[in-house]
């Protein structure tokens, strides 16, 4: 018999610029604090539900640069 493994949001290997900010905090809510340092205080925003981690710290004035050294940080959490 095949065991089935649910993805309960936890362990997510690799956050990505597409991804939503809500289903990152839900998934690897150490990232706050990084998103925060950032200047992205959306974190618990509505918006947050709707939005990309991309499209958010667009809106927050982040560069492309800015965006990948954040989400690189967020990367090099454990979990």
């Amino acid at each position: 018999m095949k065991k089935v493994i649910i993805d309960k949001g936890v362990g997510i290997t690799k956050v990505t610029k597409e991804m939503n900010i809500r289903d990152i905090m839900h998934k690897k809510p150490d990232a706050a604090p990084i998103m925060i340092e950032h200047g992205l205080h959306c974190v618990g925003c509505m918006a947050a539900q709707f939005e990309s981690l991309a499209e958010g710290a667009r809106a927050h004035g982040l560069t492309e640069k800015e965006i990948d050294k954040m989400i690189d940080k967020i990367n090099k959490l454990k979990g």
